[in-house]
């Protein structure tokens, strides 16, 4: 098997741990020493060897994998000129895999996602394995434990087992609370993370089929890839790729004509997708329902009286606060968050703001 890993984004639900030059996969929110990328290698390698897995990632960020993943090869860092979306990197990796080991079960995984077990993630990712020697595109669903409007869902063919690999009949978007909870209850319903296992061969054709705009280029890019005209190709080709997520262009589409497969996960997951979160799965409990989150950068946390508040302090200060409840302080070196902790989604709205504003130097 073969594993890529899209290393992109700029984490801006993060925004201001995580920037546009330092994004949240390089930061150690892992409750250890190792960075979100280091510990999605450390769980891939034992599934495909560091010789089998590819990072695809953007030039700004190409020397920090390098510097973070020192056991991969130089080869295996595919660096994109800039971002177009999932599918162009996605595809951009399947077809040098395909070229390099043509026919080869590929998987992909987020590089900034945190997996508590393991060993079951493991186990789950060879049954996806096993769905995608069959010929479906195989994804892997989080089984759901709340009623969450933060995420996509896959709708089943029949209540989600484990091991039992089942039809994805259609990708749904973010819904309502009340959708949330209807889905909730089925049992048939499970938040899509983007986890990706098939054949190169059966994805690239799927791809040629349903958006030749895209697998054109792609082509053409991976032909030359490994060669002498590797860059001046990839420099001539890759603005003419269309930015579009591959769930449009590929996976909902062969939903519909039943080439789309899935097995549940259950593996304690979680995209460490804002603040509130990482508060509550890696802070340490300073009272009243308080979490603080330290980063190694030196900085402590005192909260008094107040319940449910999220203190990040990385900017090697002190950050301390006096009766106040529900509410996100992030201090760095340059720029301090506070936010009440509803809104923690809405900070890449206030990362928009900023870049409309000019405060480029802050993103």
């Amino acid at each position: 098997m073969h594993v890529v890993v899209p290393a992109g984004g700029s984490g801006t639900r993060l925004w201001p741990l995580s920037r546009a030059a330092n994004p949240k996969f390089l930061h150690p929110l892992t409750g250890t020493d190792r960075s979100l990328l280091q510990a999605t290698f450390d769980r891939l390698v034992p599934l495909c060897s560091a010789r089998n897995l590819l990072v695809v990632t953007g030039s700004a960020h190409a020397a920090g994998v390098a510097r973070q993943l020192p056991a991969l090869p130089e080869r295996n860092i595919l660096v994109e000129p800039f971002a177009r979306d999932s599918c162009a990197a996605i595809a951009l990796a399947a077809a040098v895999v395909q070229r390099r080991s043509p026919g080869a079960v590929m998987a992909s995984f987020a590089a900034d996602h945190l997996i508590t077990d393991t060993a079951e993630f493991a186990h789950t990712v060879r049954r996806a394995v096993d769905g995608a020697r069959d010929g479906y595109l195989m994804t892997i669903g989080i089984t759901p434990t709340r009623p969450e409007t933060g995420y996509g869902y896959l709708q089943c063919s029949e209540p989600a087992t484990r091991s039992v690999i089942q039809r994805v009949l259609e990708f749904k978007e973010k819904p309502s609370l009340e959708v949330a909870t209807r889905y909730l209850a089925a049992g048939k319903y499970l938040w899509n993370a983007s986890m990706f296992v098939w054949r190169t061969d059966v994805f690239l054709a799927e791809l040629a089929a349903r958006r030749p705009d895209v697998a054109a280029p792609i082509a053409e890019i991976a032909e030359a890839w490994d060669t002498e005209l590797q860059e001046e190709t990839l420099a001539r080709l890759w603005p003419q790729v269309p930015k579009v997520a591959v769930e449009y262009a590929v996976m909902e589409p062969a939903a519909e004509d039943g080439r789309v497969g899935t097995v549940p996960g259950d593996f304690g997951w979680s995209d460490i997708g804002d603040f509130s979160t990482v508060g509550d799965l890696l802070g340490v409990d300073v009272g009243e329902g308080s979490r603080a989150f330290t980063t190694g950068a030196g900085g402590s946390a005192v909260v008094v009286d107040g319940k449910g508040v999220v203190v990040v302090p990385a900017g090697n200060r002190l950050v301390s606060t006096l009766g106040v409840n529900d509410v996100i302080v992030v201090d760095t070196e340059d720029a301090v968050l506070v936010c009440d902790r509803s809104r923690a989604q809405d900070i890449k709205r206030l990362t928009e703001i900023l870049r409309e504003r000019g405060e480029l130097d802050r993103l």
